[in-house]
């Protein structure tokens, strides 16, 4: 009697420490989606010229009709930027960038 008892109760709890394994799983795999899908979201987000403050890229000086890649707001201002690697130089010192901006009146 205690034997079967006893194997009932591992049976148990392996099958509960499975399902548990199981559970994790499926949580990463969806964090894992959820975080891709936010990636590519993020990545073919196009902006369009008159949502942002500036006339050019203030970190390489390309017109921001050429295409937005990304943006920043400084000074309640909207910085449209042809990459993310030209806002993360703007970022550096955003006083010195914001004047080669042309800011639009």
């Amino acid at each position: 009697m205690k034997r079967i008892i006893g194997l009932s109760l591992l049976s148990a709890g392996l099958l509960l420490t499975a399902c548990g394994s199981q559970q994790t799983k499926k949580a990463t795999e969806i964090k894992d989606s959820a975080t891709a899908m936010s990636a590519d979201s993020a990545s073919s987000k196009t902006f369009a010229a008159s949502e942002v403050d500036n006339k050019k890229d203030p970190t390489c000086g390309m017109p921001v009709t050429a295409g937005i890649g990304d943006t920043a707001h400084y000074e309640n201002h909207v910085i449209g930027f042809c990459s993310t690697e030209c806002k993360n130089e703007f970022l550096k010192n955003p006083k010195a960038g914001l004047a080669a901006a042309e800011l639009k009146k």
